[in-house]
């Protein structure tokens, strides 16, 4: 079966993982702040609490990153989009897709002898993750003439 076009590849476990590992340590961090007695938290400097911000922020802007990455296929080649970089290759730039054992996310191999992480199709994802992997392969050989 072909994979109609445009199609994204996101990964799952990463995506659930962020979202719900956030919200609770969100949800946990308030319910700590607000069960101290006001007499305790007013203990707290303003250096301190913009400490815990700056944290939470970074722990989002982390979060947000992974769970934006994703690999987009089109009829002009793939966008790979790892975190907060984005990449664009022609499908005659993409000599392969591999996804070894073990190996934590798909690897592009590229005609110019180097590869690019492809963080959107993530080993973890299992079964989900070999099935993107062979339907990129397909789109690559389906546009670079080499059926």
């Amino acid at each position: 079966m072909t994979v109609p076009l445009p199609h994204t590849f996101r990964p799952l476990g990463v995506r659930i993982a962020v979202f719900v590992f956030g919200a609770l340590l969100l949800l946990v961090t308030a319910v700590i702040w607000f069960t101290f007695p006001q007499s305790i938290r007013d203990q707290f400097t303003i250096f301190q609490r913009g400490t815990v911000i700056v944290l939470g922020l970074g722990f989002l802007s982390l979060g947000w990153g992974l769970a934006r990455s994703r690999v987009e296929a089109r009829d002009t080649g793939l966008t790979v989009v790892n975190g907060y970089r984005s990449r664009t290759f022609e499908w005659a730039q993409i000599v392969a897709i591999t996804l070894r054992p073990g190996s934590p996310w798909a690897e592009l191999d590229l005609s110019d002898g180097t590869t690019v992480a492809a963080i959107g199709i993530q080993g973890s994802d299992g079964a989900r993750a070999v099935q993107h992997v062979r339907e990129i392969r397909q789109l690559v050989e389906r546009h670079s003439g080499n059926a």
